[in-house]
């Protein structure tokens, strides 16, 4: 929104989740003269965009291409969405090579655009407080505090690495998961709660407001993604900005945006994961030179600034 803005479009933002069909979007692209609409993600956005009256765009969100291509119902309705869309966005190469191999005739109009990101931590922010609403003591030195940070649904797997690092807070009391982010499927959220209330050293930690969320990414020793499948992680860029290191899953979705030692840490399975934190612990050299060139990866490749000239490019096209 902030993007189109700049380029003196009025633009309105609305969830998907609070319409349920294609006519209650009509009616309100009718009653509220909308001229075009982007949607974010091929299916939940794009279904309600279907036999729209203006032009439209579509944003892969990755659960899309990755998750959602795998129902049959879904595959048909996502087909028809980007026949009608005047453009769609991956955001990488190997995303836009997903999409055109289940719909050829759509590859001319899918753009790659890597996201752009855009830190701002609050100045104000109290890592004690934080620490200590989560139970973690601040008295002990050499706190190892990992942050995951994901909606609670089944495609991130935030269970994926409890087991292990509970295992190995018995060890070493210095380290500690948080894991932190919006509830986005309730009953999934209660097996979360569930399963880390009996994990000593892993923490489900309530939502702060994103200039929050930034500064405890700054005070936190690494951020951490344990999802199956993923598009691009904002996550992932947000650490890399903020001079954090990052270990990720070893999936597509991380392995576009991280080199392995260069400039994070990929595992293949949770005990690879704290043998690589481990290592990242005793070897500060290291750690500063993945952080430094992992920033600069970041200016370069996924500016603010770069992105919104893309957008702006695109939106042309409406």
């Amino acid at each position: 929104r902030n993007h189109l803005h700049a380029a003196g479009h009025i633009c309105v933002l609305k969830d998907a989740f609070m319409y349920e069909s294609p006519t209650e979007i009509a009616n309100l692209i009718s009653t509220d003269k909308f001229d075009a609409a982007v949607a974010i993600h091929l299916y939940k956005g794009g279904r309600l965009l279907q036999g729209s009256r203006i032009p439209f765009g579509i944003i892969f969100g990755g659960t899309d291409v990755n998750e959602d291509i795998k129902c049959e119902e879904k595959h048909r309705i996502m087909g028809a969405v980007l026949g009608e869309a005047r453009f769609a966005v991956a955001f990488t190469m190997k995303m836009k090579e997903l999409a055109a191999a289940e719909w050829p005739d759509a590859r001319k109009k899918i753009y790659v655009q890597t996201q752009g990101i855009k830190t701002t931590p609050s100045e104000t922010f109290d890592w004690y407080r934080f620490l200590q609403n989560a139970e973690i003591s601040t008295d002990t030195g050499g706190l190892h505090m990992f942050l995951l940070i994901c909606g609670l649904r089944r495609v991130k797997d935030p269970l994926y690495l409890v087991d292990v690092f509970s295992d190995w807070h018995r060890k070493d009391p210095s380290v500690h998961l948080g894991i932190i982010g919006p509830a986005v499927d309730p009953f999934f959220t209660s097996e979360v709660k569930e399963k880390v209330n009996r994990a000593p050293g892993v923490h489900l930690l309530p939502e702060v407001p994103q200039d929050d969320l930034h500064a405890a990414m700054k005070r936190c020793f690494a951020v951490v993604n344990s999802s199956i499948s993923e598009g691009m992680s904002a996550a992932i860029l947000e650490a890399m900005d903020l001079d954090i290191p990052v270990l990720a899953r070893n999936i597509p979705g991380n392995a576009a945006i991280i080199k392995h030692k260069e400039t994070g840490l990929l595992f293949s399975n949770p005990q690879e994961f704290v043998v690589l934190s481990q290592s990242l612990m005793n070897d500060p050299i290291m750690e500063r030179e993945i952080v430094t060139r992992a920033k600069d990866y970041v200016k370069k490749h996924h500016s603010w600034e770069g992105e919104r000239a893309a957008y702006q490019n695109l939106v042309l096209r409406l």
